[in-house]
């Protein structure tokens, strides 16, 4: 397979990106207590784009100082001097020839972690499935979460646009909407978590909404040429790994129509095995679904370490660009390994996962 088409550059709209290889949002809880980042946040993002990868796209990033926070040691972009402490990380990134995108996250029902409130949000009042994380400092069953009203909506929204705007003036060059697992926008989307009675319930077409909705109200007030907004989804959920949407790729053709339609630059679809067919019985992945609905460039997301997978991605996969997790864990210079034909690393997650108990991510020279 020739590799050249993992290096090639990409535009979105008008940002270049130098090629086609991007860091997934994967969790640290690497800030500090109030969430802040920190130094050694600065050295690992920076690392990554030291190591060629074109784009980075960051830890989910709480929005508010209300119900938004899903992690202890999250980092937030709640407050003005949380945005400005960014700008570091976003000059260190910038200076090594990277771009960089602020996944902005609601945690809706999956909190285990906010500092500011015990109460959790959610469309409806259903008790989440599962246990928190104890990787991320969770114990227990997650809180039962309350009906979140329209005029919170309404909040929330504007909670995402003034986090964006933030992001935007820390010198990002995007920002990403985590519309995926079983987080706040995702909850809308799933239909057990979703039994709302009003319109943004029952229907598929009703539980996009809110998703809609969003995208368009961020994207009014801060896309542009130079600026990116794009939305990850998912099937999946950190409590419910196995979730599928039941109307399947009817729900997929409305899903990403209607996001294809809300302003948004690109989508990000994160599959535990990017490739594989997205439902029981037909040949299709989710990220050719994503493709073919929306018409917007797609990043693909789910197991695409292995360097042929990523190519098969994107010459025939539907990808226009692919996003490593654990590869770029275990190589922060996965590109340049890939570009000078060197052995990539195996996965340790004792080594590289957890911030807190083992800081060796860190450790570069």
């Amino acid at each position: 397979m020739d590799k050249n088409i993992l290096f090639q550059s990409f535009n979105i709209n008008n940002t270049e990106l130098k090629n086609r290889v991007a860091v997934a949002p994967m969790t640290r809880i690497s800030a500090d207590q109030e969430g802040f980042i920190t130094d050694r946040m600065i050295k690992y993002y920076r690392s990554f784009a030291e190591g060629g990868f074109g784009l980075i796209i960051t830890e989910g990033t709480y929005i508010d100082d209300e119900n938004s926070q899903t992690y202890q040691f999250q980092p937030g972009i709640a407050l003005d001097g949380q945005a400005k402490e960014w700008k570091k990380i976003v000059d260190a990134v910038h200076s090594e020839g990277g771009k960089i995108f602020m996944q902005l996250q609601h945690t809706g029902p999956l909190s285990q972690g906010n500092r500011f409130t015990e109460e959790t949000i959610a469309p409806s009042a259903v008790q989440p499935k599962g246990e928190q994380l104890k990787f991320y400092l969770g114990e227990g069953p997650f809180k039962r979460p309350r009906t979140i009203t329209k005029e919170e909506m309404v909040d929330v929204k504007y909670s995402f646009v003034e986090a964006a705007k933030k992001a935007k003036s820390a010198g990002f060059d995007g920002v990403e909407l985590h519309g995926a697992n079983g987080y706040l926008l995702d909850a809308f989307l799933t239909e057990y978590t979703n039994v709302r009675t009003d319109e943004y319930g029952g229907s598929t077409e009703n539980r996009v909404r809110f998703l809609v909705e969003v995208a368009n109200a961020v994207t009014e007030a801060v896309a542009d040429e130079q600026f990116i907004v794009g939305m990850r989804i998912s099937q999946s959920q950190v409590n419910d790994y196995f979730y599928k949407w039941s109307g399947k790729e009817v729900d997929a053709e409305i899903i990403f129509s209607a996001l294809g339609k809300s302003g948004l630059n690109y989508i990000h679809v994160t599959e535990f095995e990017a490739w594989q067919p997205a439902f029981e019985g037909s040949e299709t992945s989710l990220v050719s679904l994503a493709k073919k609905y929306s018409e917007l460039p797609i990043i693909a997301n789910g197991q695409l370490e292995n360097v042929d997978r990523a190519i098969e991605m994107l010459t025939d996969g539907g990808a226009d660009l692919v996003a490593l997790g654990k590869g770029a864990l275990a190589d922060h210079d996965w590109v340049k390994k890939v570009q000078q034909g060197e052995v990539l690393s195996t996965f340790n997650a004792e080594a590289t996962l957890h911030p807190i108990a083992n800081i060796k991510d860190f450790e570069i020279e």
